[in-house]
């Protein structure tokens, strides 16, 4: 039972008055809710407490990021979301704006206007490519990369992000390409 393992991390105790801030403060005995099902310790076991502190400066600030000059969210989510300084943006497709549909099968075309869209998003958020810290490239064909790579340059000079590429198993729309990334915001 989950109860049982959390005796075992020894967790020492802290006097939250000498923290001197002031910030809501939540403290739990005997049992957890964790994605809507309850977790209750069990009878023969102690109980344990949960203490958690948020000063309130940054928690659940963030803000969406919309533009039209980029394709719309194919489903549930945010072009971009900006939070605590950083920008996250969702994967970007080679979606021609106005239409909502790809530029062309090539994935030239289709990383080309990627990166066109993802630039849009960025502009939207007050950022830049130069801004942009990590991304992630999810290709159809892993075959691509060089010719990925070729256009990616062009767009991200030294010192260029850093990246991750993943060949998948598919992608929406049967896209040849999909990049997300981070960015450092500046205050």
């Amino acid at each position: 039972m989950w109860c049982a393992a959390a005796r075992s991390f020894h967790i020492p105790a802290i006097d939250v008055c000498a923290l001197r801030i002031r910030a809501p403060l939540a403290v739990g005995v005997g049992c957890l809710s964790l994605a809507g099902a309850n977790i209750r310790r069990a009878a023969r076991s102690p109980a344990f407490a949960s203490v958690s502190i948020s000063t309130g400066a940054s928690a659940g600030i963030k803000e969406a990021v919309q533009t039209d000059k980029a394709p719309a969210a194919l489903g549930p989510y945010s072009q971009a979301i900006k939070a605590n300084n950083m920008l996250f943006v969702s994967g970007v497709l080679g979606l021609i704006p106005e239409t909502g549909k790809f530029v062309s099968d090539s994935v030239e075309d289709q990383t080309e206007q990627v990166l066109k869209n993802m630039g849009e998003i960025l502009k939207a958020s007050g950022a830049g490519y130069s801004s942009v810290v990590k991304t992630t490239i999810m290709l159809a064909d892993l075959k691509d990369f060089k010719k990925v790579n070729e256009i990616y340059a062009k767009y991200f000079p030294a010192p260029a992000p850093a990246r991750s590429t993943y060949q998948v198993a598919a992608l929406p729309m049967d896209a040849r390409i999909e990049i997300e990334c981070i960015a450092a915001l500046t205050q």
